[in-house]
């Protein structure tokens, strides 16, 4: 195997550089030339299937794990109507509504996210050998992550905050 870097088109260096691997072995079997970054992809090209494959699969786990959080954000909010009304009713704010159903909701998905992480650091062996160029173990990344899951998190969070802080006390205790 030869590697020959060079400027230009390489269509136009594999005649001469035919020409001197003959020159040099005569009977050396010469074939077409081949893009260094041809041959990479072509070395990678399953491993880049099965990332995107996993890229896939985790955007729709990360999709579900939104639904469900704002579903059960959604329930709680429902089943906590007339204590919510209550608290309007005695004076409580619209922000602090809102502060108690984001806190009650990023409570829950700074839990998944803690655990996730951990089984993240547990599974390294496994991650190893899917990753490149970055560690398994990366702190950046894993901060990262974290914290993108947490923001998707406080925006599945933020539709039913917001219907709490519409709740009118007086429809909320009437329905007890």
């Amino acid at each position: 195997t030869v590697v020959i870097q060079a400027q230009g088109s390489p269509a136009l260096l594999g005649q001469p550089a035919r020409k001197l691997i003959e020159a040099i072995d005569g009977d050396a079997l010469v074939s077409q030339p081949v893009l260094m970054k041809t041959l990479v992809a072509g070395s990678l090209g399953d491993r880049r299937f099965y990332l995107m494959l996993l890229g896939a699969f985790a955007g729709l786990a990360l999709s579900l794990a939104l639904v469900g959080l704002y579903g059960v954000i959604s329930y709680s909010v429902a089943q906590r109507t007339q204590e919510i009304g209550v608290r309007v009713a005695l004076g409580a704010t619209r922000i602090q509504v809102l502060g108690m159903v984001m806190k009650h909701g990023l409570m829950l998905a700074g839990l998944g996210v803690a655990a996730g992480e951990m089984l993240s650091l547990m599974l390294n062996s496994a991650l190893k050998g899917l990753l490149v160029g970055v560690s398994s173990t990366d702190p950046l990344t894993l901060v990262v992550t974290g914290a993108l899951l947490l923001l998707a998190a406080a925006f599945a969070c933020y539709i039913p905050a917001r219907r709490a802080m519409s709740v009118d006390p007086m429809t909320a205790l009437r329905n007890e």
